[in-house]
């Protein structure tokens, strides 16, 4: 029920450098119309989150970088080159060193280690330890889900991470406040 807009603002307040907005509608409530509204009120990029199945998809909003969820499409190599085709820097989500594999040979450039396993909604921060080594030191690894204190931040940072995407965790309580401490860790 809160302004997205709002929420935004609030987050790049409390340091955020860049901000995920949901797009997909059917079961997260998210829309191209607020993906617009965020991007113009805001300074830092704008990640695109949404499942994005094929290169059609790339087309919904304009983003400066969209999520690509490695095990759910078929042809990541030109969903890779399309999303930069678009202006969009494709982040590429991956679950385990098979997808690492993947997303490296598609020519990923920024990789997402999602800690929460899609198949059986299970967080485990330990996913990222394992998977973040078979990644080259280049490659911007962005650590994603189940990260909720500042403990959590320095554990991930320490595996190597070189951004975090954090959701749930700033949206209980003040947001400004609870980005801004995050963040400092």
């Amino acid at each position: 029920d809160d302004d997205p807009v709002g929420l935004a603002r609030e987050m790049v307040a409390g340091g955020a450098t860049a901000l995920s907005v949901l797009t997909e509608s059917a079961h997260f409530g998210g829309s191209p119309e607020t993906m617009d509204r965020v991007r113009a009120a805001v300074d830092v990029p704008v990640l695109r989150k949404d499942f994005v199945l094929d290169e059609a998809g790339l087309d919904l909003a304009a983003a400066d970088a969209v999520l690509l969820i490695a095990r759910f499409v078929d042809d990541l190599d030109a969903l890779v080159t399309g999303a930069r085709d678009r202006g969009m820097e494709p982040l590429v989500e991956v679950h385990s060193r098979a997808e690492i594999e993947a997303a490296l040979a598609a020519d990923a450039a920024t990789i997402g280690i999602n800690n929460r396993d899609l198949a059986r909604l299970e967080v485990d921060l330990g996913t990222f330890e394992r998977v973040a080594p078979a990644a080259p030191e280049e490659v911007t690894l962005v650590a994603e889900s189940g990260i909720s204190s500042v403990a959590d931040v320095r554990r991930m940072r320490e595996a190597g991470a070189d951004a975090l995407l954090v959701g749930s965790a700033i949206m209980a309580g003040d947001v400004r406040e609870r980005t801004a401490e995050l963040v400092a860790a």
